[in-house]
């Protein structure tokens, strides 16, 4: 310990096995460390509790003027939903007049094995960017832990499931908002609401499920439920079943614009006239939401605004602004013809 009782950068070295200049390079990120002997500085940091001075490493930090901007999403997902172009549109806007350039890293298919995510965390520690934005993350394995504990200025999306330290996150208030969608539904007359969800593995899968749940509850009507996972044809495949399992439903709050405009095909497909047979609700007010027929009534979330605000996060983090605390937009219900 140091007089003023904190760690220093020789017990983290000692604790590590390494020698000071060893940690050093770790927490400047420099990309001539081993992946292990990064591992072994990082786990000594943690044990620690160890704080590198901000000061003395914006002297040292080789800068790469340089973000990435993290998707652990399939391409096809990533390219198929316009909530990604929002959010890119956002941070790109925002980062034009920097002298910072955008890395996309997405996942070209699906890798349960943990080897992609592997890859990634030793890009990240590799010093190749000077920060990182993480869009559309899954609470799986154990990355997200790992991510937030980067010594990497990085901000999430949303909050991050399954990480016990403080990180900066942006997002709107997803139990609100699908609460708002289904208590619309209810004011037109509606009582047999189903959903789509989203994927449960996922801050937004899980709030928009809440919302939903707990207007059921309070009305005293039952929860209809098919999980989804915001591609179209998650959300056709759980229509298909609603379908078959309540024939006669007569509203459906659907988690994603995306996952509703394949709800709404599926009604059009087996004669359910919408909204005079079933109401349709979605979440997003994307590009989507008015090329439907009926137009969508959904949910907006302003995403790239949250992609500029994330952005903003981002800069102030890497010039050294210690912002860990989770910002939190409202959404706003947009009546059209669906509902």
């Amino acid at each position: 310990m140091n007089e003023s009782g904190s760690p220093t950068l020789e017990q983290v070295a000692a604790l590590a096995g390494v020698s000071r200049a060893t940690v050093s390079r770790v927490v400047n990120g420099s990309p001539k460390v081993l992946p292990d002997t990064v591992a072994a500085v990082e786990q000594a940091i943690l044990q620690l509790g160890y704080v590198p001075n901000r000061a003395a490493r914006a002297l040292v930090t080789r800068r790469t003027d340089s973000i990435a901007i993290v998707v652990p999403e399939p391409d096809s997902r990533v390219f198929s939903d316009p909530f990604f172009a929002g959010m890119l549109s956002g941070v790109s806007r925002t980062l034009a007049p920097t002298s910072s350039q955008l890395v996309l890293l997405i996942e070209p298919a699906p890798e349960p094995t943990g080897v992609d995510d592997q890859r990634l965390l030793r890009y990240l520690r590799g010093g190749h960017v000077d920060g990182a934005i993480i869009i559309s993350h899954h609470g799986r394995d154990n990355v997200l832990q790992e991510l937030a504990q980067l010594p990497l200025p990085i901000v999430f999306s949303a909050r991050p499931l399954g990480v016990d330290v403080p990180v900066a996150s942006v997002d709107v208030d997803n139990v609100a908002g699908a609460r708002t969608g289904v208590e619309h539904l209810l004011s037109i007359g509606r009582r047999k609401i189903g959903t789509v969800t989203g994927p449960l593995d996922m801050t937004a899968g899980i709030d928009r499920l809440t919302g939903y749940q707990e207007v059921m509850k309070e009305a005293g009507l039952p929860a209809i439920i098919a999980y989804g996972d915001f591609t179209a044809d998650g959300g056709e495949q759980a229509t298909l079943r609603l379908l078959d399992e309540h024939p006669d439903l007569d509203g459906l709050f659907v988690a994603s614009d995306l996952m509703a405009t394949a709800a709404l095909r599926v009604l059009s497909q087996h004669g359910r006239r919408v909204p005079a047979d079933v109401a349709v609700v979605g979440f997003d007010d994307s590009v989507l939401a008015t090329t439907t027929t009926p137009k969508l009534t959904t949910v907006r979330q302003p995403v790239e605004q949250l992609g500029a605000r994330l952005a903003q996060i981002l800069l102030a983090k890497i010039a050294g602004a210690d912002l860990t605390a989770p910002e939190i937009y409202d959404t706003e219900l947009i009546i059209r013809d669906s509902a």
